[in-house]
């Protein structure tokens, strides 16, 4: 993949240049802006309704509409925790798009949404199992959210984590693999599902602790898009990795040993 020349002579920016430098991040920055914002307004509906009841013939009805409204939910939060990290992949995309040698960059990005819409599902179901115990405080609920941490300590430390954060970290030649099949739509959308792929390797474990913790939780939301951004884009972001698993084992052990902690943690 050849980077464009993005200034014509004598160093005057072009248009694709000036996409490039300020358009992209600042459509990345929105879209995650809007995640946010849906996110709060999702966290504060479930918040507002934890409480309600209604009778069986209508419970069907509520949990169909909930799986919609929680992919909605879900596709939100990932846009709002992994937009940002992504965009320094987005714009070195960009960069061949705007040099009409890749295929658009929508189709790289909606390969890449597709992977974590995908998770929904199960994180889905997760949620509607985990939903009341954690707000009741169930001791087993808070035992769960201990052994999740504790395995997202342990992946953290994993070579195979170490392999997909590289990759998110140094994607370019992963990028120069695909060659011309990209030029093409669904070279595009396969290449940007691929490396939602390696995203998702990176992250798979901190999402299921956001889940164990209270889905919708926006503080464990923000510390983990944080950590996120660290591991990814910081110089010493394997180094801060390694940090977040010895912080995940002391949260985890406290859940296991005191449970009803869990009220105060999600």
């Amino acid at each position: 993949m050849v980077t464009p020349n993005t200034t014509e002579l004598g160093g005057r920016p072009t248009a694709a240049g000036v996409s490039l430098r300020f358009v992209t991040p600042g459509v990345l920055l929105a879209l995650a802006a809007v995640g946010w914002w849906w996110s709060a307004q999702m966290a504060g509906d479930m918040m507002a309704g934890s409480g309600s009841s209604m009778g069986m013939d209508g419970m069907a009805s509520h949990e169909a509409m909930s799986l919609s409204g929680f992919l909605i939910a879900w596709l939100a939060m990932m846009t709002a925790m992994m937009f940002p990290a992504i965009s320094p992949v987005v714009k070195l995309y960009g960069r061949a798009a705007a040099a009409g040698r890749v295929a658009p960059l929508p189709f790289f990005v909606l390969g890449y949404i597709a992977v974590w819409t995908s998770v929904g599902l199960p994180a889905y179901l997760a949620w509607r199992g985990l939903m009341d115990p954690i707000a009741e405080g169930r001791p087993w609920a808070g035992r769960l959210a201990g052994l999740v941490l504790l395995a997202a300590a342990a992946w953290q430390l994993t070579p195979l984590k170490s392999a997909c954060l590289r990759h998110c970290r140094s994607p370019l030649s992963f990028f120069m693999r695909f060659g011309t099949a990209v030029t093409r739509p669904w070279g595009a959308l396969r290449m940007g599902s691929t490396h939602g792929l390696y995203c998702l390797g990176c992250c798979w474990a901190l999402m299921a602790v956001l889940v164990a913790l209270g889905t919708m939780n926006l503080a464990w939301m923000l510390a983990l898009v944080t950590l996120i951004l660290l591991e990814k884009n910081a110089p010493a972001g394997h180094r801060i990795a390694q940090a977040a698993a010895v912080a995940f084992v002391a949260i985890g052990l406290l859940l296991i040993l005191r449970p009803e902690t869990i009220t105060t943690l999600a």
